[in-house]
């Protein structure tokens, strides 16, 4: 296993981290190696932890969780090439959907009252959060407000 290969792949994964799937891409597509040889690698670098889907997940989750819902999060990482099981489990450990899509709606709508009397308020503010992947249960208890949390 050519060495040049391996110190690419540590380049790569020191300014952040990659899913072994999206790694493996850019690797092959700037050296030409062999599958086997790209393969060996990989195993390498998870045997040794520098590579982890898992730990590639929850950075995900977290950094785009402040902008994005659930839906949104499990297709970006299914695209990725993650288990539909780590990405759940990935999901459920993380903060609740709700608060999240509350917190954005507060800071994108300040001073608005999430049950507005305009149906084109409403609209409005129904399509920013399902636009950026809440599902519609969650929009509803967002837009709701405090009458009946949770």
């Amino acid at each position: 296993m050519p060495n040049t290969l391996r110190e690419r792949a540590l380049r790569l994964l020191a300014r952040r981290e990659y899913a072994r799937s999206e790694l493996a891409r850019k690797l092959l597509a700037t050296s030409g190696e062999a599958a086997p040889v790209l393969n060996a690698l990989l195993d390498e670098l998870s045997a040794e932890g520098l590579l982890s889907d898992q730990r590639y997940c929850e950075t995900r989750v977290a950094l785009r969780g402040r902008k994005f819902g659930d839906a949104r999060l499990a297709g970006e990482l299914r695209a990725q090439g993650l288990a539909g099981d780590l990405v759940e489990a990935t999901l459920a450990a993380g903060e609740d959907e709700v608060s999240r899509a509350r917190r954005l709606w507060q800071r994108r709508f300040a001073g608005q009252s999430p049950t507005t009397a305009d149906p084109a308020d409403n609209a409005r503010q129904v399509r920013f959060l399902a636009a950026r992947g809440f599902s519609s249960e969650t929009i509803r208890r967002v837009l709701r407000g405090n009458r009946e949390d949770d």
